[in-house]
Formats: structure tokens, C-alpha cells, sequence
């Protein structure tokens, strides 16, 4: 009797520990689903970490030229998703700035439900020098399966093979963020 506990113990605890089916999806490929209210979410061991693909558009900053996760092969990644109209985005940018030029990571923007013209003064007000998807209908995205698209702002931190290591679904605070890169970055590749 008392091996039959044990091993059901052992079950239930090995059962704590796996991964669920809240966030990550299936064939490695990223999709959301949001686990009950949560606003912060992480994603580890690694090997739990679904993939971004197909995060590329028009560029903000460049006229004519397209950006995306392509462009940043091997590095970690924050995804940050935006708007000029948002009032915390206004106060989120220049933190996200002083993020990239700390950690040496890559912020990417996707500007959503906006005005070219808006964003990119947005943008030049602010000296803000990551590139930023203009992606004025959402089309972007589309890549995020599952992902809510009223949620702005919102991050994804991506590690250095593109995998989504956590999700703010609020404004992100750099004394949360700086550490969480420094751990991706520090993780073998």
C-alpha cells in the first residue's frame, strides 16, 4: 500500500511539473492560449518554447524595405507590439530603448491601428532607433496564432532561436526585462 502511494506521489508531482497546454503548441510552432487572467507568462525548460515564424513587414524607419525576425538571426529578440495612440506606449518606448542599448538585444515594434505619419513622429520625438513593423491593419500578427490583438502594448521576448521565453500582456517594467535577456543570452544556443 504504502509503494502505491509513493508512486502516486511521484506521478502527481511529475504531473505538476509538465509542460500544459496554456501557451506553447504542438509541432513547435508558437501558439497562444491564455492561461487564466495570467498577464506575465514564461516559457521554460527551452525545450518548451514554441517558434515564431512569419514576423516580417514593412519597415517603419525605411521606406520601401521590409523587417523582420530574419534580420536577426541568433539573437534574442523583444517583440513589442504598439500603437502612437496608446498612452503607455508612450512611456513603455523610450524604456524598451534603453533595453536594447543596455543588453545589446534586439527590439523589434509592431506598430498596430495606426497612422504612418503618427508613428513615425511618435518615433522621431521619442529618438527611438529599433525598427518597428508598420503593420497598420494587424496583418502581422496573423503569425501569432492565438495571440489577442487588442492587447497593446504587449511583449514577446524571444530567445535566440526565436522562441517565445515569455509574454507581457501589459507594460513591461525593465527591472523584469534586463534579466530575462541576460538569461537568454547567457543560455547555449
Amino acid at each position: 500500500m504504502r509503494r502505491i502511494a509513493i508512486a502516486v506521489a511521484a506521478v502527481l508531482l511529475l504531473a505538476g511539473c509538465s509542460t500544459s497546454k496554456d501557451a506553447v503548441a504542438q509541432s513547435g510552432n508558437f501558439e497562444f492560449v491564455a492561461p487564466g487572467g495570467q498577464t506575465t507568462i514564461t516559457y521554460d525548460p527551452p525545450a518548451s518554447r514554441g517558434r515564431v515564424n512569419g514576423i516580417t513587414g514593412e519597415s517603419l524607419l525605411h521606406d520601401g524595405q521590409t523587417v523582420g525576425l530574419e534580420n536577426y538571426p541568433g539573437k534574442v529578440v523583444v517583440l513589442n507590439i504598439w500603437g502612437s495612440w496608446c498612452g503607455p506606449c508612450r512611456t513603455e518606448a523610450p524604456e524598451l530603448q534603453s533595453v536594447q542599448d543596455q543588453t545589446g538585444a534586439v527590439v523589434l515594434g509592431i506598430d498596430v491601428r495606426d497612422d504612418r505619419p503618427a508613428a513615425t513622429d511618435f518615433v522621431r520625438d521619442r529618438s527611438i532607433t529599433f525598427d518597428s513593423i508598420f503593420d497598420a491593419p494587424g496583418r502581422t500578427l496573423a503569425a501569432l496564432r492565438g495571440y489577442p490583438r487588442n492587447t497593446v502594448p504587449s511583449t514577446l521576448v524571444l530567445d535566440r532561436q526565436h522562441r517565445v521565453a515569455a509574454v507581457y500582456l501589459t507594460t513591461i517594467r525593465v527591472s523584469e526585462l534586463v534579466p530575462l535577456i541576460q538569461r537568454l543570452q547567457a543560455e547555449p544556443a
